[in-house]
């Protein structure tokens, strides 16, 4: 899925488009017990609930492609009778209505889902009539010819609110407030089946992190049975390691700088694309080739990327810079500089000394008072 699938199933999400036709959940406690459960038509919900509970599911939509949102593929063994592919498809078309089949989502999502502390399991299901769409890209509501039926799951940590002082209209005195238990913002969820050019692709899901750090692998192995890409972080690491492996002694601030800078411009030349800017094996041997990297160390490239990131990887450009800032980092000195202007900063030897030279150009501040 790319940005503007995602922002189409976003729209649903408000009073005004909603078409979700049945919500249900468990609450389960820190000793994994189940101690309520619920279901009904969406729709049939107070106001003040619904917007609530929008609010949820938007979250679960929400973030970056490629560190929050995650587009994950089945493998043809999940697909197979009573595996992970199968039994989401007999959940989703199940409505959500057949209480058996709940109840075993139930007890998978406890079953592997680590977490320390109460939370909300919701489970939505919506039908969308999907509007035909111009040449001209408006839609064409009364020309449909696709209907996406989908899952959205979220789990959401239940905690319990903060102790406080809180007014009492009727009293007209201020009283210790009752603490009770609030469910916050989704932790994880998924969507499934994908909106993969605006119709149903039952081979892959989009799946939630809240924390791009911590994808809980074994929730997504035993749960969905989905291979998990590196992490944001993960690909950034494993990018740093290759580039110090591969350039080794000749491993220097310009050459750094050249491939930060390279990456950098890919990143704004595809900056109005649908889809995040993936760099494969070659895309990234090129990278180091326009920077300067001596032929005889792009010879060793190629076994380099299979040790350290494997033949098939890729990453993800975004994840591997920082398109903000640009940072020389020693152990008492840390010097950020804006992406565009790294010719600001060199290194040269200064009176026998190796140094971090940075030209001074404009007014100059210490401290947020201007110096000479």
């Amino acid at each position: 899925m790319v940005k503007q699938d995602i922002a189409e199933l976003k729209k649903l999400l408000t009073q005004n488009n909603c078409s979700i036709t049945r919500i249900c959940g468990c609450y389960v406690d820190g000793e994994k017990n189940k101690k309520t459960k619920f279901g009904q038509a969406f729709l049939a919900l107070p106001e003040e609930e619904l917007f609530k509970y929008f609010e949820l599911l938007r979250k679960t939509l929400s973030g970056t492609l490629g560190k929050n949102l995650l587009n994950l593929e089945f493998p043809l063994s999940s697909e197979e009778t009573g595996k992970a592919q199968d039994f989401l498809l007999r959940l989703r078309d199940s409505k959500l209505k057949d209480e058996i089949l709940l109840e075993a989502f139930y007890d998978k999502v406890i079953e592997t889902y680590d977490y320390v502390g109460n939370y909300l399991i919701l489970l939505v299901h919506d039908v969308y009539d999907v509007p035909g769409r111009a040449t001209d890209g408006l839609d064409m509501e009364d020309a449909s010819d696709e209907i996406y039926e989908y899952i959205l799951a979220c789990i959401c940590p239940v905690n319990l609110s903060k102790p406080g002082l809180s007014y009492d209209a009727v009293e007209n005195s201020f009283r210790n407030r009752v603490r009770d238990w609030v469910v916050d913002a989704p932790q994880t969820g998924f969507l499934f089946p994908a909106f993969n050019d605006r119709s149903a692709d039952i081979h892959s899901l989009l799946y939630y992190s809240k924390d791009a750090e911590d994808l809980k692998e074994d929730f997504v192995n035993e749960l969905l049975s989905c291979p998990l890409p590196l992490s944001a972080g993960g690909q950034k690491e494993t990018f740093q390691t290759l580039v110090e492996d591969t350039l080794g002694e000749t491993c220097q601030l310009e050459m750094v700088k050249n491939i930060h800078e390279k990456i950098n411009e890919m990143i704004e030349g595809h900056k109005e694309e649908p889809e995040p800017l993936e760099l494969g094996k070659n895309e990234v041997k090129t990278i180091f080739a326009s920077s300067g990297v001596a032929n005889e160390k792009l010879e060793e490239f190629d076994r380099r990327y299979d040790e350290t990131a494997g033949e098939r990887t890729s990453f993800l450009a975004n994840n591997l810079i920082n398109t903000r800032t640009f940072e020389v980092k020693t152990p008492d000195v840390v010097v950020r500089v804006s992406p565009d202007r790294t010719d600001l900063v060199e290194t040269q030897i200064v009176n026998g000394r190796r140094c971090l030279v940075i030209e001074l150009s404009g007014e100059v501040e210490v401290n947020g008072i201007p110096v000479h």
